[in-house]
């Protein structure tokens, strides 16, 4: 499923950092899915949830699936822009689409999604809080 047509899409832009980059100058692997992180926390911002606020309310979202495909790759100094979406919004669990593209491409590097179980301050598996559910409706 892609980000066109879809009610809420958020857009973030950064450049690719040194750091993100592997030995052949191209962003390892692993740093898109910091990149998903950042996607999804620019998302909650951008509809007025602050992942904070949800821990200080006693609940987490923590990660229980995720995948990634590969199509290309950005290099250090280049921009990238991570688009993130919503597709799953159930009781207890939520799943956010990603697509990460060069700024000012709409060709796609990587797509994705992770999906997340709410759990109480104690582990256990718990329903979403509704004042969160209702605002992370796709």
């Amino acid at each position: 499923m892609t980000a066109v047509g879809h009610p809420r899409v958020v857009e973030t832009d950064f450049h690719v950092r040194y750091a993100e980059t592997d030995a052949m100058g191209v962003v390892h692997h692993a740093a898109y899915l910091v990149y998903f992180e950042e996607g999804r926390s620019q998302y909650m911002r951008d509809i007025g949830i602050d992942y904070a606020d949800i821990e200080a309310s006693g609940y987490q979202l923590p990660v229980c699936e995720i995948s990634a495909r590969f199509v290309s790759s950005a290099s250090y100094g280049q921009r990238v822009r991570i688009r993130t979406w919503v597709v799953e919004n159930r009781s207890r669990r939520v799943t956010f689409n990603y697509e990460v593209l060069l700024h000012g491409s709409d060709n796609i590097l990587v797509s994705g999604f992770t999906r997340h179980i709410w759990v109480n301050a104690q582990g256990g598996v718990t329903r979403s809080p509704e004042t969160w559910s209702s605002l992370l409706a796709p």
